[in-house]
């Protein structure tokens, strides 16, 4: 059964730094592309970095750009999303997905396999 677990979620202050991974299990790593997605509590989730599976394609959501960076190491089977400059606004659980294909994919629906997520706080 494909597995996505995420780690490195926690409290930090505004202006901080945190660095999340996702280890994949149980599926061809580097066929899949990866998503980050976050949900913050009455909201829907939404979109925040996806990366291509060869790791050339990037995007981002607007509120993102300039602060996260997104990244995969093929051989260790793991995706990451770096945070700076946090913000509250950022405060959210926030999950990996994985789609079988080439393409870097921002949309929530399209992707195959959800982790359990992690939660991220950011103190003013």
């Amino acid at each position: 059964q494909v597995q996505l677990v995420e780690s490195g979620g926690g409290l930090v202050q505004a202006g901080g730094s945190l660095k999340l991974s996702c280890a994949a299990s149980k599926l061809a790593f580097n066929n899949y592309a990866m998503g980050w997605f976050r949900q913050a509590p009455g909201k829907e989730r939404e979109f925040v970095a996806s990366i291509s599976w060869s790791g050339s394609v990037t995007n981002f959501a607007d509120s993102v750009k300039g602060r996260f960076t997104i990244s995969r190491d093929n051989a260790k089977n793991t995706a990451y999303l770096q945070m700076n400059s946090l913000k509250p606004e950022d405060t959210a659980v926030y999950y990996c997905a994985a789609r079988r294909t080439a393409y870097s994919i921002m949309a929530t629906s399209s992707y195959d396999y959800w982790g359990q997520g992690t939660q991220v706080t950011v103190s003013s």
